[in-house]
């Protein structure tokens, strides 16, 4: 068991995958048990899953620096730049970053139909460029390296050009500090950075951007009172961005409102230090130049086996060792690391 900024982890030594899977707090995780037991014996009661629904939202907002209207929920990624891109019109034009995760990619590069052509940059690229399309659509910060986005520059060539722009910031929030009203878009997944269950997703729109969205997947839950729109026609839809809300996956939504307040009360820029300092710690040990992500590659023949073999949970992405640092990590981790890459 670890303590880190308040709260208890069960977390392994050597645990450095955050940037696949994070590792909720003690108290998310028992906040959920507890609802699986409501569930199980039958005391759980659909109505009662609205709160946390609404508190993890409040909290995404507070972590962006947006207003809680502004935010929809979703259960992925991909689903949620889905929306965006099936409300493109016709030969849009959309700029994304070269090797990016494709749950960014994929869904307007499914609009070739319509002809909406998606052309890949360097990320570095990409703010310089950014009046040569009509959507600017990119991670904060890369899944593959760690690699961020100049939002500066960016958010000056979205001034400057009027080029709408879409964030994906699932391996930035909780341990980037944000702030993003500028942005016409921004998405995130939970199960990552912000240590939810997987299936907890959150869009936040502009107004302008909200008003050119149809709402796809409207349902019961997209509606101003959702317990008074179970039926019947017409629509009755929020006028905020509920109401590109779906259905909440319960459960999920459980452990949310369980880990955001708390990641979304800690002061940003103390979190950002430790994890970019451990992972600095560790560049600079392997001989490397230090960066300002949390997500670090080693570049070194046969790490991902030795790291492995030595029980340090790592990833593989093109073929190197990425590791990420996040609140609950330790020096004792990167100790662990060096020793294994000795080996």
């Amino acid at each position: 068991m670890r303590s880190a900024f308040g709260q208890q982890f069960d977390v392994p030594d050597g645990y450095l995958n955050t940037a696949s899977i994070g590792m909720p707090p003690v108290a998310a995780a028992e906040a959920v048990v507890e609802a699986v037991r409501h569930w199980r014996v039958g005391s759980g009661r659909s109505h009662h899953f609205d709160e946390p629904v609404a508190v993890a939202r409040a909290a995404f907002a507070t972590l962006l620096g947006v207003a809680a209207d502004r935010v929809a929920i979703g259960s992925s990624v991909s689903m949620l730049v889905g929306l965006v891109a099936a409300n493109l019109p016709d030969g849009a034009r959309v700029i994304v970053a070269k090797g990016e995760f494709t749950s960014v990619t994929f869904p307007f590069a499914a609009q070739a139909h319509r002809g909406v052509t998606v052309t890949e940059l360097e990320l570095a690229e990409i703010p310089g460029r950014a009046a040569e399309a009509d959507l600017v659509a990119a991670s904060v910060v890369q899944s593959a390296d760690g690699a961020l986005l100049d939002l500066v520059a960016l958010r000056e060539a979205r001034e400057r050009t009027g080029t709408r722009v879409l964030l994906d910031v699932t391996q930035a929030a909780g341990w980037l500090p944000l702030h993003l009203p500028w942005a016409d878009a921004v998405v995130a997944a939970g199960y990552k950075w912000l240590l939810c269950p997987r299936g907890a997703a959150w869009l936040a729109v502009s107004a302008p951007m909200r008003d050119t969205l149809v709402p796809l997947w409207a349902g019961w839950y997209a509606s101003d009172e959702p317990w008074a729109s179970t039926y019947g026609l017409p629509p009755r839809l929020a006028p905020d961005a509920r109401r590109l809300d779906v259905s909440p996956a319960w459960l999920c939504h459980v452990g949310a409102a369980a880990a955001l307040p708390w990641l979304a009360s800690l002061d940003r820029e103390k979190v950002r230090a430790h994890c970019v300092g451990l992972a600095n710690q560790l560049r600079g040990e392997l001989g490397d130049e230090p960066a300002d992500s949390a997500i670090t590659v080693v570049r070194r023949a046969g790490a991902p086996e030795k790291l492995e073999a030595a029980g340090v949970v790592a990833s593989t992405r093109q073929g190197l060792a990425r590791l990420a640092f996040h609140l609950y990590n330790t020096e004792a981790d990167v100790r662990r690391t060096l020793d294994a890459l000795a080996r």
